[in-house]
């Protein structure tokens, strides 16, 4: 080979002299260098994406809003039986019947006309129809009425009803109240619809509210309170979201449904 053209050739050629250049081997050689620029130049561009992702992402996450301070819901036991209350009244007694007015019954005698007493001659069917025989003849109610009242009417105009008393609250009845779903369900329910009022996050005030509310025969929620206000707008993001649950199982008492008073306290915690 001359020696000029050694000087001017690479090593491939070098070794590849007098051999067959088209086998897959030098090209793949000859294309090596070529190659390996190529995929730095890819892992570079790759290393350059994935610094600059993280530094704005860093950049994102400093500038987004903080969350929401968490807020701390705390079940209460039902509140203890009070030894002064009176216990519950009994359930109502069916009245009694009304009374029938009964007619003197005179056993068949055989007699004379003239020997007849006008207090034991016997009574036509007729007087029977409203009325039920019995020993004498005596006055009986009337559509439930004493029949003294219809006989002395006084002076009124009428007979004039009471209206009925309101229905009672209780505070403890034999089946207390219960959040559809129980307990478990009640607490979810507060925390994911108690929000922490900004005023009370800007000055850093932290507290428990006591909200105290009635469970009526239908379920419904009423007379929603604050027994122990703390203020910075704690106390009306508490009524709020009392007002917003759905119907309760009601309480009963002697298997009835009545209206009674629940107390739930919500206490929120800055973190």
């Amino acid at each position: 080979m001359d020696i000029n053209k050694i000087l001017k050739a690479d090593y491939l050629d070098i070794i590849f002299d007098g051999r067959n250049k088209a086998y897959g081997g030098y090209d793949l050689r000859k294309r090596y260098p070529e190659r390996m620029k190529k995929s730095g130049i890819v892992i570079l561009a790759i290393a350059v994406v994935g610094l600059g992702y993280n530094v704005f992402a860093n950049r994102a996450k400093k500038s987004a809003p903080p969350p929401p301070p968490p807020v701390e819901v705390v079940m209460s036991e039902p509140p203890p039986i009070d030894d002064k209350q009176p216990p519950p009244p009994p359930p109502p007694s069916e009245p009694p019947p009304p009374v029938k007015p009964t007619v003197a019954f005179t056993p068949p005698e055989i007699k004379k006309d003239d020997e007849i007493k006008e207090d034991k001659q016997m009574v036509e069917q007729t007087e029977l129809k409203d009325a039920s025989a019995g020993l004498t003849t005596q006055a009986g109610d009337v559509n439930g009425i004493d029949p003294g009242i219809i006989d002395n009417p006084g002076t009124g105009s009428g007979v004039v009803e009471a209206a009925p008393p309101p229905p009672e609250i209780f505070k403890v009845v034999e089946q207390m109240p219960e959040f559809p779903g129980g307990e478990d369900a009640l607490y979810k329910f507060l925390q994911d619809n108690v929000q922490y009022p900004p005023k009370a996050t800007n000055a850093g005030k932290e507290g428990t509210v006591s909200v105290k509310f009635v469970v009526n025969e239908d379920g419904s929620i009423s007379n929603v309170e604050v027994a122990r206000p703390i203020g910075f707008d704690m106390d009306e993001e508490a009524i709020r979201v009392v007002k917003k649950m759905p119907k309760w199982k009601p309480g009963k008492q002697n298997g009835k449904a009545v209206k009674v008073y629940y107390r739930v306290p919500i206490r929120f915690v800055l973190q």
